[in-house]
């Protein structure tokens, strides 16, 4: 089972779903800007990534910049702007078991199958 953390309205959420369910996974849909991931629930996905807070953000984002966070911001201060404000996780982003990925390229999710 693959938890999928999924933003329809994004075109790389779109084909990394497509992806996987080509190849036959079974996926559990997690619209994160309705079903707002906790900060344990980040931190959790971060250790799976294996990446700082940072490498897991839309620094992009105007967001990012309006709250005032930079890519030397404290990992605290990060996981919680991602815990208020989900449209700054980058996406899509896939759990399956022990293991994680960002799906940019898309073709990184296919580590999970």
């Amino acid at each position: 089972m693959i938890e999928y953390w999924h933003n329809p309205r994004c075109s790389k959420s779109r084909e990394g779903l497509a992806l996987l369910e080509d190849q036959g996974a079974e996926i559990k849909l997690r619209k994160y800007l309705e079903d707002e991931p906790s900060e344990d629930e980040l931190r959790a996905a971060q250790t799976l990534l294996g990446v700082a807070a940072i490498g897991m953000m839309r620094t992009g984002e105007k967001l990012f910049k309006e709250l005032g966070l930079t890519k030397s911001s404290p990992e605290q201060d990060l996981i919680r702007a991602m815990a208020e404000n989900p449209i700054l996780i980058e996406r899509p982003l896939a759990i399956a078991g022990d293991k994680a990925a960002l799906g940019r390229p898309p073709e990184n999710l296919l580590g999970l199958l």
